[in-house]
């Protein structure tokens, strides 16, 4: 906050922050369209894979009309075994 004489200055950052969050939820919005229109959401995923990529695509956002088309196709989760 700056000040200048008696009088406080405030609010300078607070309308960059506001157009980031916006251009971040668009880019998202669009990454879940595009699952969209790839059936992505038709079935429930039965697996980590399937669910990893929905996840990118969505995170990729524009770049899936760019050409790019993120797949997983192999996700190997480690599930802790109980002590003997």
């Amino acid at each position: 906050m700056a000040t200048y004489g008696e009088r406080r200055v405030r609010g300078g950052g607070t309308r960059f922050g506001g157009v980031l969050m916006a251009l971040v939820l668009l880019w998202l919005i669009i990454g879940a369209v595009a699952a969209g229109q790839r059936h992505y959401f038709d079935d429930a995923p039965t697996n980590c894979a399937g669910a990893s990529t929905i996840a990118i695509t969505i995170l990729a956002g524009p770049l899936n009309y760019a050409g790019v088309n993120p797949k997983i196709d192999d996700c190997n989760v480690d599930v802790p075994q109980p002590s003997p």
